[in-house]
């Protein structure tokens, strides 16, 4: 039987783990931290009894995929909730705009940009499955679906600031805004659109659904299949030496959930000097500061929709969001960072104690960030919510530095394991046929450096997987 050795247990470590066990192969997954997960764990952070996500929280493309299809995630306990608001974008004087599965309805509450928002994402959401499928895989490809992925990259290749002038209200424009920034790049520069816009569609497509039970539910629904298939997760066992891994588990293939930083410290001498500087000159992005709050009742948000919705946006006009995400780009921490907020418990009551509410916080803030960001992102709250801070009983901070050290893939608190810059969008890690081969035989690349990319998807671990697979 061939055995294979999986390093790293994020979401897409085990998504190629459970790939490889479904095919017959003997898997063995190898994890540094104590708890299994990566990107997908949730943990009391502030109070007995109040769950919070770590830091993957909602899950819009991971509903309907290859990987999902491929796997009955739902037979291992999965379960997905969704809000009645899928994001919200609140703005000073009690304004707003918010997302609903229903483009109509989203667009019914954008007044005079409502015919603008149904032309932008109305055909889209009507060819996502179509849309997704060519994007949740390596852009160098023959596309089955060509149109429709030529509909999507007029709109995903432009600049995040001039899709916005799409819209002529100061509310589209910042809920477009708010959606964009989830790239984590300058609005102005191209393909910044890519992200959001595929966010975007996905949210009337497929929701922005919450894993019931916190986001570890993933994790925990992966380990019950890759079980039942005769794999086993081994944790507290930091791999340093590949070829010292392989030989200890007897296996003859490797795929490493990791960035490609580690990659090359893991295969050392091994690995060809091209895709040694390739890794070596893979660019990472901006980084997170995250802070996890327990509130007592709700947040007494001005804008009303913002009170129903799973994610909140918070950085009030789209001018202001490309200001701040320019600064953090350039390495300066703006005075008021761009902050994505999530208030899982609309979608999942159970991860509440009574009347106090887990909120996930995180701000946008510079690579490597070695300041403390909580007091910028509860002003923000404030600004939308005064009397937030009254309410808050309990909180936990991860800085970027802490995020960075307890997650090796987060480099400097890029939570995206890499930039979405135009090159990396098409050549993640590096320029290949076959990203996610390193040029050693048997050894393959996993994480969300590779393509599709960041989220809680398990695509970048399946394909991998796949090619794997192939080449056996």
């Amino acid at each position: 039987m061939t055995r294979a050795i999986v390093v790293g247990s994020g979401p897409n470590g085990l998504a190629a783990a459970l790939t490889l066990a479904v095919a017959g192969v003997e898997v063995t997954v190898l994890e540094a931290a104590a708890t299994p997960g990566g990107g997908t764990r949730s943990i009391e952070a502030t109070l007995p009894g109040v769950l919070h996500d770590e830091c993957s929280g909602f899950h819009p493309l991971a509903v309907d995929t290859a990987f999902s299809r491929s796997v009955d995630l739902e037979s291992a306990g999965l379960r997905w909730a969704w809000s009645d608001v899928q994001y919200a974008h609140p703005l000073e004087g009690g304004r707003g705009s918010s997302v609903l599965r229903s483009v109509d309805e989203t667009a019914g509450g954008l007044g005079q940009d409502a015919g603008r928002y149904r032309r932008v994402f109305g055909p889209l959401d009507g060819r996502f499955d179509k849309i997704a499928t060519e994007f949740l895989q390596p852009m160098l490809h023959v596309p089955r679906h060509p149109l429709a992925l030529a509909g999507f990259g007029s709109l995903a290749a432009l600049p995040a600031t001039v899709l916005a002038r799409s819209f002529r209200t100061e509310e589209a424009q910042a809920l477009w805004a708010g959606v964009a920034a989830h790239a984590f790049r300058p609005l102005g520069s191209p393909f910044s659109s890519a992200i959001g816009v595929a966010l975007g569609t996905a949210a009337h497509r497929y929701g922005w659904p919450v894993a019931v039970g916190g986001s570890r539910a993933i994790t925990d629904a992966m380990i019950t299949l890759l079980t039942q298939h005769g794999g086993q997760v081994i944790t507290g066992e930091k791999v340093t030496s590949l070829e010292a891994a392989k030989q200890e588990h007897d296996a003859q293939l490797a795929l490493l959930d990791t960035s490609p930083r580690a990659a090359v410290g893991i295969i050392g001498h091994r690995l060809p000097a091209r895709v040694r500087r390739a890794y070596e000159r893979y660019t990472y992005g901006t980084g997170a500061f995250q802070v996890a709050f327990a509130v007592q009742g709700a947040i007494p948000w001005t804008y009303e929709p913002a009170r129903r919705a799973g994610t909140v946006h918070l950085g009030g006009t789209l001018a202001e969001i490309a200001s701040a995400e320019r600064d953090t780009w350039r390495g300066r921490m703006p005075e008021r960072p761009f902050v994505l907020m999530g208030q899982q418990s609309l979608a999942d009551p159970g991860r509440a104690r009574g009347d106090v509410h887990p909120i996930d916080a995180y701000a946008h803030v510079p690579a490597g960030f070695e300041g403390d960001a909580t007091q910028a992102i509860i002003d923000q709250i404030e600004r939308y919510a005064p009397g937030f801070r009254d309410r808050v009983v309990g909180t936990a901070v991860r800085s970027s530095t802490q995020i960075s050290q307890q997650n090796a893939n987060y480099v400097g608190g890029d939570i995206c394991t890499g930039a979405n810059t135009p090159r990396q969008l098409v050549f993640r890690p590096r320029a290949a046929l076959n990203p996610y081969a390193t040029g050693v035989p048997g050894v393959y690349l996993c994480s969300a450096a590779t393509p599709p990319g960041a989220g809680a998807h398990g695509m970048c671990g399946y394909l991998a997987a796949r090619s794997a697979l192939k080449s056996l």
